[in-house]
């Protein structure tokens, strides 16, 4: 018997160096358990949400500096008009024989006497 017990604490101790070699402890990879996958599922949920209100803002975001472009463009074709207005106005006056009465004139076209003249 007594050599039965050491032939069996030999196989036990054979068999867990097998098992320390043969692999790690813990679970196996490629399984996971029913809450790891609803874990799982609800951080792409998460990350799906994420990117939809990311999007979202982006697109605003372009939105405003479309409009802020348009905005923009509007006033420099605003002030390319006035400057071609005073520019005219300017050789008109150079070319003209009686300043006063012309200066007056644009002044009242562009908004400037008003109704200090008048009064």
């Amino acid at each position: 018997m007594d050599c039965e017990s050491i032939q069996m604490a030999i196989s036990d101790e054979n068999n867990l160096t097998e098992r320390k070699e043969s692999g790690r402890r813990g679970r196996k990879p490629g399984r996971k358990t029913s809450s790891e996958k609803v874990d799982i599922k609800a951080k792409l949920e998460r990350s799906r949400q994420s990117a939809r209100e990311c999007r979202a803002r982006k697109k605003l975001r372009y939105q405003y500096l479309e409009e802020l472009v348009a905005d923009r463009e509007k006033a420099v074709i605003a002030l390319r008009t006035e400057l071609e207005r005073l520019i005219q106005w300017d050789r008109q006056m150079a070319e003209s024989d009686s300043p006063n009465n012309d200066v007056d004139q644009l002044l009242k076209e562009i908004g400037i006497l008003k109704q200090e003249l008048h009064a």
